[in-house]
Order: C-alpha cells, then sequence, then structure tokens
C-alpha cells in the first residue's frame, strides 16, 4: 500500500523559505545573553531566545547546519529554501574544507577549466533565459514551436552582438572555433565576467520580447553559484596545526593564499561580516583589501569630483574600472574583525591601502624623505580634488592586537568609518590624537568600546573622550582594563571626573564595565560613583590597596544586578595589599566578606508548612580570582566550584545558580518573565550537573568557556556580553594577559 502523500510536500515554497529561516535564526544568540557558556548543547530542545542557561536561549552552530543540510535532502523544494541559509554563514576551520569552499565559489585555481565553465555557464544560461521567453510567448496564445526558438535564438545573438554589450564575440561562437583571446585569458577569477554575461543575456533577451510585446516579463536566468547567499566569512577555527607540514611547506604551499581569497570575495557581493586570524593574515594582501573594503558606497565615490564640474569616463577595458564597476554592486562590508594579524604581509598590504585611497599619496611617496616631498609640487592644485574616502557601512571594528600598525596609518583607518557602534582597539599604538578626533565626530554612536593595554593613551585624553565626546554618550559597554604589566593611565582626580561627569556613568546604562588597575578608593565607589542599575559583569582586577569590604557595599548599595565580578590579585583581604595575608585567611575572607553577604538569601523564620524564600541582595554568581587563590580554595565550599579555562583564568562559580527559563509542552516560555535567576537548582538539574563537569575537567575544556569577555564580539555585534569560541574565544576567555 503507497504511503499518503505528506502535507508538507504541499506548502509554498515562500512557506518553506521562512521555515529554514526559523531555523536558521534558532542558531543566533538572544538579544540579551546569560553570560553563561552553551555547555547543554546534546539537550537542546526548541530555542527559548530567553537569556537562559538552561534550557539553552539558541542552538549550537553544528545543529543548526545538521538541520539545514538534511533539510535540502528531502526534495527539490526543501533545496532550494534551505541552500540560502545553509550558505548564509561560512566558518572556516580546515584547510581542506577551504579548498572545497574555493572549488564551489570560485571554481578552484585551474585557469583553463575556469575558462571552459565560463564558456559553458554562457550557453546554459543563453538557452535558460530563451525558455523563459518562449514561455512568455506560450502564456500569451503566440507560437513556441522549433522555428520561433531559432528566430529568437537569431535575434538574441544578434543583439548581443552589438557594440553596448560587454559580451565578447568570441564567446558566442562555438567551442571549436574559438581562439584565445586576450580577455579571457587575462582574468583568473571568472566573476566579474560571469555577473557581466549573465546580466547582458537577461537585458538583451528582454530586450527583443520588448520589441515584439511591449510590457512582457521575462524572469532573469538562475543562477547556481552559492556565493550571493553568503553573508558571513570568518576564519576564527581555521589551523594547520597538527597536519604534520614541514616549515617549507607551511610557507611556500598555504592553503588560505591571498589570489584564492581574492577570487572568493569577488563571488560574494552580498558579504556583510568578515574575520581573519593570525593563522592567514598572510593572505591579506593589497587587493584583498581592496576587496573587503572598497565594496558598496566605498566604490560608488570614487572618482567623483568634489564640486561636480567635471565628468569622469571610465575606460571599458581598463580591469581596474571593471573590478570598480563590479564593486559598486556590492553591499557595504558592516563588520571587521582582525584580531591579532599582525604579519608583515597584512600590515604592508593595509599601510598601502591607508597611503593609497585615504592620505592620497602612494607607496613611492611615502618612502621619499621630507625634503623631497615638499620639493614636490603638491596634489590638487591642477587636478580635480576627490571627496574623501569613508566607510559609511561598517558598524562595527575589531583591531585587538593588531600592535604592529602605526599610529600614522592607524588614526586615518578608524577616522575613515563614520557611523562606528562596537570600536576595538585594545593592545594597539592608539594615541591621544584618534580619541581627540573620534570625539570631534559628529556621527559616530559608540555603544561597545574597549581600550584594554593602551599603553599610548593617557589618563587625560581617555578622561576628555569619555566626559566631552558626543561619540561616547551611548556606551553600554566600556573596558579600560589594565594590568601590573600596563597598568591604567587614570589618577583618582580623572577617575572622579568620570564618575560624576560622564554621560555614559551617569545615564545607568551600562552593562559592563572593566576598571582593572585603576586607582579605585573607597570613597570613590561609594561616595563618588553614581548607581548602575543595569550593571552585569564588573572587572576590579589588580587593584591591591582597594578593601574587600569596599566592593561589597559597592554591589550591594549601588549594583546589586552585577552577576560576575572579577578580583585577580585585588584587594587586600584577599592577600595582595599590605599588610600580607595568608591563604587560608583569604579563602575565610572571600566566603565571610562576599558571598556569604550577597549570595546568601537572608534568614527568615515562619511556623506555616511553605515559608516565603526570600532572594540574596545581590544577582552574584561569579568571581574571577588569581589562580594561587583558586589552588587554596580546593574544591569550593557548598555549591561554589572552581571552574578553569583552557588558558589561565579561572572562575568561583555558583553551581546552584543560574537562568532558567519554564517551557512548556508548545514551545513557548511560559510565566511572566519568561526567564528566571534561580539560585536553588537541585544537584540533578541539568545546568548543575553541567557546571560539575566543567569543574572537574580542572580545564580541559573547549576555548569558549569562561565568563568576563576580555575580547569584544563584532561580527554578530553583540559586544563585550558576547559569546565566542575557536581563537577568538580563547582571546576572551582563555588569555590571562
Amino acid at each position: 500500500m503507497a504511503s499518503e502523500p505528506s502535507v508538507v510536500d504541499q506548502f509554498p515554497p515562500e512557506l518553506l523559505a521562512v521555515i529554514c529561516a526559523h531555523v536558521y535564526a534558532s542558531g543566533l544568540p538572544s538579544p540579551t545573553p546569560s553570560l553563561d557558556p552553551l555547555v547543554c548543547a546534546d539537550q537542546s530542545g526548541a530555542p527559548t531566545d530567553l537569556p537562559s542557561s538552561f534550557p539553552p536561549a539558541y542552538w549550537p552552530e553544528s545543529t543548526v547546519r545538521r538541520t539545514l543540510a538534511s533539510l535540502c535532502q528531502v526534495n527539490k523544494s526543501w533545496y532550494e529554501a534551505a541552500k540560502p541559509w545553509l550558505w548564509r554563514k561560512i566558518e572556516i576551520r580546515l584547510p581542506r574544507s577551504w579548498l572545497s569552499v574555493v572549488e564551489e565559489i570560485a571554481g578552484g585555481d585551474d585557469e583553463d577549466a575556469s575558462e571552459e565553465q565560463a564558456a559553458l555557464m554562457v550557453d546554459q544560461t543563453l538557452r535558460s533565459a530563451e525558455t523563459a521567453a518562449m514561455a512568455a510567448r506560450y502564456l500569451i496564445g503566440e507560437s513556441s514551436g522549433n522555428d520561433a526558438a531559432l528566430e529568437l535564438h537569431d535575434k538574441v545573438l544578434e543583439r548581443l552582438s552589438g557594440p553596448d554589450i560587454s559580451i565578447p564575440p568570441e564567446l558566442l561562437t562555438p567551442p571549436a572555433s574559438r581562439e584565445p583571446s586576450p580577455r579571457r585569458l587575462r582574468t583568473k577569477s571568472k566573476s566579474p565576467a560571469r555577473w557581466k554575461l549573465m546580466r547582458s543575456i537577461s537585458v538583451a533577451v528582454q530586450d527583443v520580447m520588448e520589441r515584439t510585446h511591449p510590457g512582457i516579463y521575462v524572469p532573469p536566468p538562475h543562477d547556481p553559484h552559492p556565493g550571493r547567499f553568503v553573508r558571513h566569512l570568518d576564519f576564527n577555527h581555521f589551523r594547520t596545526i597538527g597536519m604534520r607540514r614541514l616549515v617549507e611547506e607551511g610557507v611556500n604551499n598555504r592553503f588560505v593564499t591571498g589570489d584564492r581569497l581574492a577570487a572568493v570575495l569577488k563571488e560574494l557581493p552580498n558579504l556583510l561580516v568578515f574575520g581573519a586570524t593570525e593563522y592567514m593574515d598572510g593572505a591579506l594582501t593589497f587587493p584583498v583589501l581592496k576587496e573587503l573594503l572598497l565594496r558598496g558606497s566605498a566604490s560608488r565615490g570614487r572618482g567623483r569630483p568634489s564640486r561636480g564640474r567635471d565628468i569622469v569616463i571610465p575606460d571599458p577595458n581598463d580591469p581596474e574600472q571593471e573590478d570598480l564597476a563590479r564593486r559598486r554592486e556590492c553591499k557595504d562590508l558592516e563588520a571587521i574583525d582582525l584580531t591579532g594579524c599582525v604579519s608583515g604581509v597584512f600590515v604592508s598590504a593595509l599601510s598601502q591601502f591607508v597611503n593609497t585611497f585615504l592620505l592620497g599619496h602612494s607607496e613611492s611617496d611615502s618612502s621619499d624623505s621630507e625634503d623631497e616631498r615638499e620639493r614636490r609640487p603638491r596634489r590638487g592644485r591642477n587636478m580635480v580634488q576627490e571627496e574623501p574616502l569613508t566607510f559609511s557601512g561598517m558598524h562595527r571594528l575589531g583591531l585587538r592586537g593588531v600592535k604592529s600598525l602605526q599610529p600614522h596609518i592607524l588614526e586615518p583607518l578608524v577616522l575613515a568609518f563614520p557611523h562606528l557602534t562596537h570600536l576595538d582597539l585594545s593592545c594597539t599604538r592608539i594615541t591621544p590624537e584618534v580619541l581627540a578626533a573620534l570625539a570631534g565626530s559628529s556621527t559616530v554612536r559608540l555603544q561597545s568600546l574597549a581600550l584594554e593595554r593602551c599603553n599610548w593613551l593617557t589618563g587625560e585624553s581617555i578622561r576628555n573622550f569619555l566626559v566631552d565626546a558626543p561619540a561616547a554618550h551611548d556606551i553600554r559597554e566600556l573596558s579600560l582594563y589594565g594590568d601590573w604589566t600596563f597598568p591604567s593611565p587614570l589618577t583618582e582626580e580623572q577617575l572622579h571626573d568620570i564618575f560624576t561627569l560622564a554621560p555614559c556613568f551617569k545615564n545607568g546604562n551600562l552593562v559592563y564595565l572593566d576598571l582593572s588597575s585603576a586607582p579605585i578608593t573607597r570613597e570613590l565607589l561609594l561616595d563618588t560613583c553614581p548607581a548602575l542599575p543595569r550593571l552585569r559583569s564588573l572587572g576590579l582586577s589588580h587593584i591591591r590597596n582597594l578593601a574587600l569590604g569596599a566592593v561589597a557595599d559597592f554591589l550591594l548599595t549601588k549594583a546589586s544586578t552585577v552577576e560576575i565580578l572579577t578580583l585577580v590579585t585585588a584587594t587586600q583581604e584577599l592577600g595582595y595589599g599590605e599588610p600580607a595575608v595568608s591563604m587560608r585567611q583569604a579563602t575565610i575572607a572571600l566566603h565571610t566578606q562576599l558571598i556569604r553577604p550577597l549570595c546568601t538569601p537572608p534568614f527568615t523564620f515562619s511556623l506555616s508548612a511553605k515559608p516565603k524564600v526570600e532572594d540574596p541582595p545581590t544577582r552574584l554568581r561569579v568571581v574571577e580570582l588569581a589562580p594561587p587563590l583558586m589552588t587554596s580554595l580546593g574544591s569550593g565550599a557548598g555549591t561554589w566550584r572552581i571552574v578553569r579555562s583552557k588558558g589561565g583564568r579561572g572562575w568561583y562559580v555558583d553551581a546552584a545558580s543560574g537562568w532558567t527559563a519554564q517551557v512548556s509542552s508548545d514551545g513557548d516560555a511560559c510565566g511572566s518573565e519568561g526567564s528566571v535567576l534561580r539560585r536553588d537548582l537541585a544537584p540533578n538539574h541539568p545546568w548543575r550537573v553541567e557546571i560539575e563537569a566543567l569543574a572537574d575537567a580542572n580545564g580541559n575544556v573547549s576555548s569558549g568557556v569562561g565568563w568576563h569577555a576580555r575580547k569584544m564580539e563584532v561580527l554578530h555585534g553583540d559586544g563585550l556580553l558576547g559569546r565566542e569560541a575557536g581563537l577568538y574565544g580563547a582571546v576572551a576567555f582563555a588569555y590571562q594577559g
């Protein structure tokens, strides 16, 4: 007996696309994060989209991709609906997978094969467009036989042979009679020719049909390449370690090369997010940077006179003009993360890019001496002055650890992004002049700012920026982290001005704050600093002379919503001030002065059967401590356990606390709040079991396990409260320095 057809098979394509979109959205973090790592992935049900530790607020990336890949194998309709979402985000993990992406998107490295594929694509596109035109003629009652098809084909070829069409004549001839063309042998990537060919064929067929049947619509030919679906490309998880390659092979036979990366980027017109790491920064060449940054509006404005008096006529045979025309049709890049990119190739390419497009002089000009530059006549006296190049579409920029970039290159680069909301300049050579220039911007509105370990900055420049700059009014996440190697340049007077005058402190909207190594005193915390009712993560590490009782009073009276606190080598009672304190006394002080007063519910007595249990006075549940102090704590006390990262960091975590969402049978979160911070999780609760497992792992965990990130999450826009894995996760949660 044959099975009855499923109702799902009768769904329209639009409904299938919506279902696949919801599957993809199930892997996106919730707008309000739980601040906890995703450790219950194997128990994931329906995502709650709430700040909950359990059930998970979102699916892991592997679950989403596996679900979309399974939908692609159902039938053709599901394949067409799921394919755009399966290709929407590409994370390169293995070298062989990168080569597969190059082959699938850019056609590989074989030029002869690329030329043959381009010729085959022309033939297939012609057939597809002519078939669609014949179908349109059939709908209006016209003849659609072989004679009509041949007549249409001849008219289309005649139209394509015109002088205003960009298709070379040799591509319209049979392959056997085709001779080599300088145009076809010039380019490696087929993307510019393919885009122009498909558009020219579509325009030609539409024009032929319009002449005989005005108003008729012919759908454009279908593009089988998946590059147009890609919105996200990053190399965060890319590694070549452990492949047993020789040093010579690693130098001369790289997997991620500049040519391959440029060829792939040319096939991604809708790319919005790009992430690079130190494992592939040698591929960030000058052509790659042009493909990344000169997209959309940046290319539309190039060559335009500022006064609009002269007309610039592009040369159609110029390869640079062809690339410029192609990049104009691309979308602007919204986020780029270059964490740890310090190779000489990258620094040289970025310097060349800044000198060429932002400063207006070539690399040869920059190598000349000052006397030679003064004797040379200034450009622009007898030439048309162009508008300054800006990247208006870029909103999030991550340059953490780009230490090799000189200040005279860093300043024009940062100022070329007039609409930034997330900026990470930690561990760079940023100078007070850059902050002063950002302060003068009327368009920058920062929501997340990281200036960690920037030893070229002065306390006065930071104070002036936070107090006076319009760009700093809306900051919700601020990291001014410093340690004993690179301490904070702020003074007590400057901190007093920041606490009392900075709008980001006065409005009480801060959710992340790190003032480690700053000269904070009890008076500044309790008398000067305003209340921070939304603060969730606070960093007060490397402050030796701060009293632990002052920290507890601050959390109790002004920041009761803080869930994560860092006290690495901080406070006198924990053994880092004067006088010296033993480790045993430090552990006792930690529990008696901080954990017990802030994390224990007040004692209540009632004669009723079910006494009302009050909540603890604060939400504190995670404390980051120095390794020697964690060692003295042993396995912890009560429900508190020690969770160590993959690197040198570690946290004292309340395993019985976590954000939980009560989910009904239909998958909706019930209750008025949706998600509640519980402090009494049972020993067999899945979240508590996972925390116990992390504590028993003793540091043998993934790079994404940790709290209070040091690195800003740039690609998705989650900022300093975001979660990351891979190399980005190691920088955020594992590295101590």
